[in-house]
């Protein structure tokens, strides 16, 4: 029998929150002396959450379950009267205990609209208050709430004919793949190169998808403690030469969209300026400290 968040584990949501590791809405800092990227992707971020706050929250109800790593999984819901959403966007997932007790986290939204269909792929956090349930507890036919879609400005529409450059850190590049899933069932031609930067093999999100080729999609993998063997690049974080060489030269003009945790995106934005590309081309998204 389908349930709002169960009967199970609802300790879970009293637990305290270990660490930041689901996506926060671009965390306002003191002004540094570069670009008005910042300030301009702050003052973004706060507009586009006046939607989700608007927005009431519907029913959505788990149809299906698929394991990428041993710590995340992709949720497939189903949500009567969705209203579509872009690639890139984000909903908002409410929790609500028998006790009335509601929590809720953000979420990116991981495929393309298709209908009453969303899916979110979700990275469990130790001690969260949020993704235990949803990677361990929810099971098919279990319900939560959403609200959304949310989110106008990191978002990529197959209309857009410019070179695309995506960067990924770690959990970063569920928005990323929503794009690149878009972009092939849009049948758009627009070249996108996606460079993915992860701890080791075993943290790759969607490996079997991105190994298959896929004509004008150059993939990357990044490795940050441990590689393959053998593999070309050592391990280590990412560095200007990645991104010069995996990346578009700034001649192209292409959007680059980067997501990932805070000093991640701080570092491969400054990177990406120290290339030449310039600061309204470069999107990013960050994750920041709202527990799981």
């Amino acid at each position: 029998m389908a349930r709002l968040l169960g009967d199970r584990r609802l300790s879970q949501l009293r637990r305290p929150v270990a660490r930041a590791a689901l996506r926060g809405r671009l965390v306002e800092r003191p002004p540094v002396e570069r670009p008005p990227v910042e300030r301009a992707l702050v003052e973004r971020a706060l507009v586009e959450r006046a939607p989700a706050r608007r927005a009431r929250w519907t029913a959505a109800r788990l149809t299906g379950i698929r394991d990428e790593t041993p710590t995340a999984r992709t949720l497939r819901f189903s949500v009567p009267g969705w209203p579509g959403h872009l690639a890139g966007q984000h909903v908002d997932v409410r929790l609500t205990a028998e006790d009335g007790y509601s929590t809720q986290r953000s979420y990116s939204l991981a495929a393309p609209a298709d209908g009453d269909t969303v899916e979110l792929t979700v990275e469990r956090v130790p001690d969260g208050e949020v993704s235990p349930y949803l990677t361990e507890v929810m099971e098919v036919g279990d319900e939560v709430e959403l609200r959304g879609p949310v989110g106008g400005w990191f978002v990529w529409r197959p209309e857009s004919t410019a070179p695309v450059l995506l960067v990924a850190g770690g959990s970063g590049v569920v928005p990323l793949m929503a794009m690149l899933r878009e972009r092939r069932r849009a049948g758009s031609r627009v070249p996108f190169r996606l460079l993915y930067s992860l701890r080791g093999p075993d943290s790759r999100y969607y490996a079997d998808e991105l190994r298959r080729p896929d004509p004008g999609v150059d993939v990357t993998f990044l490795y940050t403690r441990g590689t393959p063997d053998p593999w070309p690049r050592p391990a280590g974080r990412v560095r200007l030469d990645d991104l010069a060489e995996g990346g578009w030269p700034s001649s192209f003009e292409p959007d680059c969209y980067v997501c990932g945790p805070t000093g991640f995106v701080e570092t491969v934005a400054d990177l990406l300026l120290t290339l030449g590309h310039a600061p309204e081309r470069i999107r990013t998204e960050r994750f920041g400290p709202t527990g799981g």
